[in-house]
């Protein structure tokens, strides 16, 4: 463990994107590893072993995220995110893009200003209407509408490529 926690926790960090999550799945990942350390195989790397559990455990992470998020309302089946469940044969690296892509889409709602996110988060998260977003946050429909463009101007502009 010495020798591989650092690397690994590096890696599932990257795939997670949340601190707390990253430990809870190298412990699974290690204790995974040693529950099954009769199946390793001597002439085969521990490293690249250790990491194929670790990236099956990120995949269950993601796929039972995913699942809690359809369930608990806060997305549909059609939804950017639902469709955004990573396949099994997809690879590691495009697996990485979309968790930092993830990473980056959060950061970004997270930086704006309250009046931006908050009519962003009920009408693009939680699906409501204008009229209902303006309810909530008592301002009028129109309102919730000027807002809504400006905080996507603002992510588009945090979100745009590098050049």
């Amino acid at each position: 463990m010495r020798d591989t926690k650092a690397g690994l926790y590096r890696f599932v960090r990257r795939y997670v994107g949340d601190a707390d999550e990253t430990y809870d799945l190298v412990q699974e990942a290690y204790a995974a590893a040693w529950l099954a350390i009769r199946r390793y195989e001597p002439e085969r790397s521990f490293e690249a072993w250790l990491r194929t559990i670790a990236i099956n455990k990120c995949r269950d992470w993601s796929r039972r995220r995913n699942i809690r998020r359809l369930f608990m309302g806060s997305t549909d089946l059609h939804s950017a995110e639902a469709l955004a469940v990573p396949d099994d044969e997809a690879g590691a690296e495009d697996q990485y893009d979309a968790a930092e892509q993830a990473q980056r889409l959060h950061a970004a709602i997270a930086a704006l200003p309250p009046k931006l996110k908050e009519p962003l988060l009920l009408t693009a998260i939680e699906e409501r209407s204008h009229a209902e977003a303006a309810e909530i946050l008592g301002l009028s429909a129109k309102a919730v509408e000027m807002r809504l463009a400006r905080a996507r101007q603002k992510l588009a502009l945090h979100l745009r490529p590098e050049t």
